[in-house]
């Protein structure tokens, strides 16, 4: 009972972030995608920061900023890219192939064994997406599409290296790290790549707001939370439930339309994620909270 809790609670990250399409194409100004990813992940991360009330120490200093840029300077920067020049179902898609490179990332990091089931469990959910977003016949923009490719590999990393990481910190503390060092990195990055933002209006401010408070501080708590005490693959096939809001969110919202074709490629990605969990149901253990101390 304990291990659905956890899954469940998990799966409340992907879902909401399956809203970040829409909220970029409905809510924010075009042509930002640097500046945007800034200001999703800077603020969230100073308020859980302030909250938070401790710094890193020691080599923290040096894992947070590589987790910061994995999980959200790369991340994000290539996953506003692809939400700016792709549909919404089709820029979650590309992030399909996430489970996949932490199947095997955590076999050459965390020695974990690789299993014929949570390859399969990849491989079906990455067909499943396919023709769940993909069956409307939309084509693809080629930087869209690698955009959102780096973005996958770049999360998937950082996934991995998140659980062989586990600071010995509450999981706000540790977000709020990783949020922070990944914002400060984005914000140059955008003040020299981007032009000055325009005036935002009050629908430009509920969506930064909206990504900031819901879709960063609070979904990743529950994702890094999930990360320390499920198996990483099984974490990552929960990633498939991102473009199965994307595209239900679409419909619902859009009027997308939602092929025959597109429903049984929904049902395929819910089966490859109750795969994905069975693959990996054996809980990993959850490291206790220490005082976090300078390495001698």
């Amino acid at each position: 009972m304990k291990q659905q809790f956890d899954i469940a609670l998990t799966a409340v990250a992907p879902l909401v972030w399956g809203s970040t399409y829409f909220v970029t194409t409905e809510f924010l100004p075009a042509g930002y995608p640097l500046t945007m990813a800034a200001l999703r992940a800077l603020p969230a991360g100073l308020v859980l920061l302030i909250l938070a009330r401790q710094l890193p120490q020691g080599i923290w200093w040096m894992r947070a900023f590589i987790l910061g840029t994995l999980n959200f300077t790369l991340f994000w920067a290539l996953l506003f890219v692809a939400a700016y020049r792709l549909p919404g179902g089709v820029a979650a898609t590309v992030g399909a192939v996430q489970p996949l490179i932490v199947v095997f990332l955590a076999a050459l990091l965390l020695e974990t064994t690789i299993k014929a089931s949570a390859v399969i469990a990849a491989l079906i959910g990455i067909a499943g997406v396919g023709l769940l977003v993909l069956g409307s016949g939309i084509s693809l923009d080629p930087i869209g599409l690698f955009a959102g490719i780096g973005g996958a590999i770049s999360m998937g990393a950082g996934t991995v290296l998140t659980r062989k990481w586990q600071a010995p910190v509450p999981l706000l503390t540790f977000a709020a790290w990783q949020l922070t060092a990944g914002g400060l990195l984005l914000v140059p990055l955008a003040l020299l790549l981007e032009p000055a933002l325009p005036p935002l209006n009050t629908q430009n401010i509920t969506g930064i707001a909206y990504l900031t408070l819901i879709g960063a501080a609070l979904t990743y708590i529950l994702w890094f939370r999930g990360i320390s005490r499920i198996e990483p693959g099984a974490v990552s096939a929960l990633g498939f439930l991102s473009p199965l809001s994307a595209v239900l969110v679409g419909w619902i919202l859009l009027g997308q339309a939602l092929t025959l074709t597109q429903i049984t490629g929904a049902g395929i990605v819910l089966t490859a994620i109750w795969l994905g969990q069975r693959a990996g149901r054996v809980s990993l253990p959850v490291l206790p909270k220490r005082p976090i101390h300078n390495p001698t």
